[in-house]
């Protein structure tokens, strides 16, 4: 992040990036760090984007400052190949990660899922940190595991996140809708 200016409405953040924008357009939607967020200013190296104090409670973005790098990923267009899990960049909540062992080359983290959105989360399932999307290898009350392979660790601002620190959490689309059904149906139960 280059520049961020502060208003009792919210946020302006100026990013800076090393790709190409010739076709980023005015109101594209770009995930940072899992953020859906709108490009609302093209500059030559770089593009503004204005975030909203709801976005400011809901994530870790009141946590950046200048130089912050951010994992950023351009909207998925029809015919795109779809790699990973299908992720809207609508965060959910924050996961504290508890914990960080090497497992041969790769990596094992631990986070705390908050209440209410634990539920949410099952094993084998998948969940998007920072906008990183990822498969659960084990799930213990609000504790869940993810095991990051060694590209994703250096590509990814996952390897500069402390033990204690926050990352934003999109719980998994399909266990959202079914939870909201199971609350909304008369006589709905699941076979537990």
């Amino acid at each position: 992040m280059a520049a961020l200016e502060r208003s009792p409405g919210g946020v302006r953040l100026t990013m800076k990036v090393g790709f190409d924008l010739t076709d980023v357009a005015l109101g594209a939607s770009i995930s940072h760090a899992g953020c859906c967020l709108t490009v609302v200013a093209i500059r030559e190296d770089g593009y503004d984007l204005d975030v909203s104090n709801e976005t400011l409670q809901v994530t870790n973005l009141n946590t950046w400052e200048i130089g912050t790098q951010v994992n950023l990923e351009r909207a998925l267009k029809i015919g795109d190949e779809l790699g990973g899990h299908i992720v809207s960049g609508h965060v959910d909540g924050l996961g504290e990660l508890v914990s960080v062992t090497q497992d041969g080359d790769s990596y094992r983290l631990k986070f705390r899922a908050p209440a209410p959105l634990h539920r949410f989360i099952a094993p084998k399932g998948s969940v998007a940190l920072d906008g990183i999307s990822l498969t659960v290898n084990e799930v213990e009350g609000d504790l869940f595991g993810v095991n990051i392979i060694p590209h994703t660790w250096h590509y990814t601002t996952l390897s500069q996140t402390k033990v204690g620190g926050h990352v934003n959490l999109e719980v998994d689309r399909l266990a959202r809708y079914a939870a909201r059904w199971f609350e909304t149906e008369p006589g709905a139960q699941p076979n537990l």
